[in-house]
Parts: C-alpha cells; structure tokens; sequence
C-alpha cells in the first residue's frame, strides 16, 4: 500500500509539474512574398530589374545575329575554301559560340546579383518588422506560408500577422 500511495504521489507531482513548465506558444504567419511586393520600393526594383534584362537580352540578340552572319558566310563559302581556311573559319564559329554560350551563363548570373542586392534593403527592412511584429505580439516565431513550405497547419493555433507587418512597414 505504501508503493501504491508513494507511486500515486509521485505521478500527480510530474503531472502536475508537466502542466505548469509547458509554455503554450504562438506563432504567426506570413506569405512573405506578398509583403515584399506590397512594398513602395518593390516596384522600382523590378522596373530596374527589367531594364536590366532588356539590355542583356539586346546583347544576347547581337551576339546572336553576329554568329548567324559569319555562319551563313560559311556556309556560302564552305565548298569553295581551301581546307586551311575551312578549318579556321570552324574553329572560329565554335569559339564564337562557347563565348556566346558563356555570355548567357555570366548575364544570367549578374541579373540574379542584381536583384538580389536591389532587394536587400528592402528585405532587411521587412526583416525589422517581422521582428517588431513578432515581439510586440508575443510570437515564438513567423512561418513564410509562400511556395508551399508549410503545407498544412493548424491556423487556429496561430495568427495572420500579413496585414500587421504590411501596417509596420508603413
């Protein structure tokens, strides 16, 4: 009787020290991406962006017609050059296009450079208010809804904080 009574004493301590140590945390959420490109600057940044990339594409376009010409003017000539030049002009068409080829690659790059340091300024600015947000409201943390990273959750536990991180930003 005294095992029953002392094992009876000690599950209702650890129950009961189990219910007042467990916090109950609240998080809030986000689709991130719909903040940013609510923000005043977004824009600017992506009519730059797009600038950007119409001067890339206009290179790409001459680089192109450039390549196309020489081998349009080799295929005219092909039956008619001595082997030597045959080869030279091959060889010259092929280092055309492996530069071609690298210029793509390399604009590809800058763009995504660019953005990503044109929108810095903005994403540490949303960074601040989804730190504001998170704190005045007492959240243990903000989830980022976009591009299906949480799949499903359970949104009465949680709070919406879009508008009120929109409103900070403000």
């Amino acid at each position: 009787m005294k095992r029953f009574l002392c094992l009876l004493l000690t599950v209702i301590s650890l129950s009961v020290s189990a219910q007042t140590v467990t916090p109950v945390l609240k998080f809030g959420f986000i689709s991130y991406d719909a903040v940013l490109q609510s923000m005043g600057d977004y824009a600017v940044v992506e009519t730059s962006m797009a600038q950007l990339q119409e001067q890339y594409a206009a290179e790409q376009k001459r680089v192109e017609d450039e390549f196309n010409k020489k081998y349009e003017e080799f295929l005219d000539g092909q039956r008619d050059f001595p082997q030597s030049i045959l080869q030279k002009r091959q060889s010259e068409l092929q280092e055309l296009m492996e530069k071609n080829i690298a210029f793509k690659k390399e604009s590809q790059r800058l763009l995504a450079e660019a953005k990503e340091k044109a929108l810095l300024p903005l994403k540490n600015r949303l960074a601040d208010a989804l730190a504001r947000v998170g704190s005045s409201r007492g959240l243990a943390f903000i989830l980022n809804t976009d591009q299906n990273a949480m799949p499903w959750m359970n949104i009465t536990m949680g709070e919406d904080v879009t508008e009120a991180v929109k409103e900070a930003l403000r």
